[in-house]
């Protein structure tokens, strides 16, 4: 993800002059193709990820269009009093992304874990929260974040994730993607869980359970014409998240049932990270294990609740 969204970068700054860089100094042989074509435009902020979003708050109010770079925890709950009154209270286009959300740095421990960073974020007025399914995604949703007159904060993986789509999709900010139509259960992932997902629904096809998977990847705004269509067709509606069950997709959904549809909470499964740290190392499938979203520990959940 991160490879794709560096080299859409340097393509959106070859063809506008406003695109401009702003690194928490990681990346930094990454961002050589964007050096290249404007080394004017790249800045290293340093260890000092506050002060580089009022940086950047403050270009966005000068005209340019900055884009804000560093690691998922330290760009979000370091930074969270000057992404809400520099860019948010200001309604300023500043482009947040972090890298490595979730459980991608598993293995560092509860400092670099992010399976909170949406909740803390889809709260602030006027700010749009994007978690790319795939690279294909990272490239759309960059590119449509480019053309929003306020904040979004961009949610991505580490590296080598797997590539979901074949091309660049049909994507829209706000429009939910369906990756495979099923009849039975819906399932609504985004970010790097999407290609698990993938798997899983193998599995429930394998037990004779029809499976639709589809890239919510903007968590604000929530696609509610998708909701109200799929609640409609599906006997169980699942969303599937490497975040917390606590603000994440799986709220934004439940608080949708709650104001629109109540009958339906019967019909709806929310998988998530539980409201714990994980005192423990190891990489990020490991991880993934322990805290329940396991291939196998989410069909046996959707199992039972079918």
């Amino acid at each position: 993800m991160r490879n794709a969204f560096a080299d859409e970068l340097t393509k959106l700054a070859s063809e506008d002059r406003r695109v401009t860089m702003l690194s928490g100094d990681i990346g930094n042989r990454l961002f050589d193709a964007f050096k290249n074509v404007a080394p004017e435009r790249f800045f290293n902020c340093g260890v000092a990820e506050a002060n580089m979003i009022s940086v950047a708050a403050g270009m966005a109010m000068s005209g340019l269009r900055p884009v804000a770079y560093t690691i998922a925890p330290f760009i979000t709950y370091r930074c969270y009093e000057q992404i809400r009154l520099d860019c948010c209270y200001h309604h300023q286009p500043v482009i947040i992304v972090g890298v490595g959300a979730g459980l991608s740095y598993a293995s560092l421990g509860a400092t670099h874990h992010s399976c909170e960073d949406i909740a803390c974020l889809r709260v602030l007025p006027g700010m749009t929260v994007i978690c790319p399914g795939d690279a294909w995604e990272v490239r759309a949703a960059l590119r449509q974040a480019m053309q929003l007159d306020g904040p979004a904060y961009i949610r991505l993986g580490k590296k080598g994730e797997q590539v979901v789509h074949k091309q660049l999709p049909d994507f829209q900010i706000g429009k939910a993607l369906a990756v495979r139509k099923g009849e039975t259960v819906a399932l609504l992932s985004n970010g790097t869980m999407l290609p698990d997902v993938l798997t899983l629904a193998d599995a429930l096809a394998a037990k004779g359970i029809s499976a639709e998977v589809v890239s919510f990847h903007t968590v604000k705004p929530i696609d509610k014409e998708y909701l109200a269509a799929a609640f409609g067709r599906f006997s169980l509606v699942c969303t599937i998240e490497e975040h917390s069950l606590i603000g994440g997709l799986g709220s934004a959904v439940s608080e949708w049932i709650c104001a629109e549809l109540p009958a339906a909470s019967s019909r709806f499964l929310s998988i998530g990270t539980p409201d714990i740290f994980l005192h423990e190392a190891g990489e990020q499938e490991h991880a993934r294990e322990v805290l329940g979203l396991g291939v196998t520990h989410m069909m046996t959940k959707i199992e039972k609740r079918l």
